[in-house]
């Protein structure tokens, strides 16, 4: 699938995503740039109207390579609340618009909390809920895809806590942390991320096929 001294392009001009993928992939030796790289490249719109964490970064990952013939890396991700039925899912980023900040999808996820529970007639309206992570590894020359998935579970709690982190991260309480992702340090918050766990699973596996004289 990918070989020493290929180059691996990200589907993303997130700096900081960027060096989290380069510093995972350096002991494969592979090389790690992403769309900043590519400004000279016609990369056309890409509409990312899946289903799924997976059905979105498989449409991702297929544009940009067949874009740039350059095998590529996409993701996606998401909240997901157990009493919203999965909601916000892959709305996660536009739950309260397609312009929407991240106070107002939070305040929208609070709002919805609160009606579900007073629906339900439960007296707490929090709900267990998990970040999810989907990354999908694309190789135009073969056809060849790679999925993998992370998670991180945690509760929705109504009042916000702590200014790290960003989207959901203030109101997503971590019971094995006894805080809000907000209020990680943010290499703790790297290490057990939903990212962290797809890409630890996914260079996993690149590694054994390696040893077994995979690609």
């Amino acid at each position: 699938m990918i070989r020493a001294g290929d180059t691996l392009l990200l589907a993303t001009k997130n700096r900081g995503k960027t060096r989290e993928f380069r510093e995972a992939f350096a002991p494969l030796g592979v090389e790690v740039i992403d769309l900043n790289d590519l400004a000279d490249r016609d990369i056309p719109p890409i509409v990312e109207d899946g289903a799924t964490f997976e059905e979105n970064a498989r449409i991702k990952a297929r544009a940009v390579a067949e874009a740039t013939g350059l095998i590529t890396l996409a993701d996606d991700s998401g909240l997901c609340v157990d009493r919203l039925g999965g909601a916000p899912g892959v709305h996660s980023a536009r739950y309260a618009g397609p312009k929407a900040t991240d106070a107002e999808n939070n305040a929208k996820l609070l709002e919805e909390l609160r009606l579900a529970a007073e629906r339900d007639g439960a007296g707490d309206a929090g709900s267990a809920a998990r970040f999810v992570c989907c990354l999908v590894l694309y190789n135009p020359a073969t056809g060849e895809t790679i999925v993998e998935e992370g998670t991180v579970e945690g509760r929705i709690v109504l009042q916000p806590s702590g200014t790290g982190g960003f989207g959901y991260d203030p109101v997503f309480w971590l019971p094995s942390h006894g805080c809000t992702m907000a209020e990680l340090p943010i290499e703790e918050k790297n290490r057990i991320s939903h990212r962290g766990a797809a890409l630890r699973r996914l260079i996993d596996r690149l590694s054994r096929a390696r040893e077994a004289g995979g690609n």
